[in-house]
């Protein structure tokens, strides 16, 4: 593929490092809220909340470059799935900001501080709020099922052109071989 029709490496780069940030933190999620109060149970919480705020400061290059770098062309398909795709791609890049915001505002409502990697206190978005905590647990809940459902969408959308399609629209996100 030529450079004109593939993303930059950096955007490559930032591609797939928020896409393994984004698995494992939702996995972090996951798991931390099926355990009991422990010790287990807090330094995962912990973890969570520091790959929510890397998640945010790589969100932020990430769109800081594509405002930046104008992507490829879109490739050939059908208007509807590229109207498709640019929705997809709207709603993770809305989620990637809404996700961890809600679950910063969150930790600050319930009164838990975001300590970055236990030593940078990051501000509180909020004063504690018992009721404001419980409505932004939720919120965040909810907004991080979205995002899950739409990368699965993302990703189903990329292993059809690959294998139905076999339009080799995946290589433009691939590192390039040499």
């Amino acid at each position: 593929m030529s450079n004109a029709t593939r993303y930059t490496p950096t955007a490559i780069a930032l591609h797939w490092l928020l896409a393994l940030m984004i698995l494992g933190a939702l996995a972090v999620g996951l798991t931390m809220t099926s355990l009991p109060f422990s010790p287990t149970r807090l330094k995962l919480y912990n973890w969570h909340k520091w790959a929510g705020v890397c998640i945010l400061l790589l969100s932020a290059a990430r769109l800081l470059w594509r405002l930046t770098h104008r992507p490829p062309a879109d490739a050939p398909m059908p208007a509807w799935q590229r109207r498709a795709a640019h929705a997809a791609h709207g709603a993770l890049y809305l989620l990637f900001f809404a996700v961890p915001l809600a679950g910063w505002a969150y930790s600050s409502a319930a009164g838990f501080p975001v300590v970055l990697f236990g030593v940078l206190p990051l501000p509180d978005f909020v004063a504690p709020d018992r009721a404001l905590a419980e409505t932004l647990k939720g919120l965040h809940k909810w907004l991080a099922y979205g995002l899950a459902g739409v990368v699965v969408l993302h990703v189903a959308g990329a292993l059809k052109h690959q294998f139905v399609d076999r339009d080799g629209l995946l290589l433009r996100m691939l590192p390039a071989r040499r």
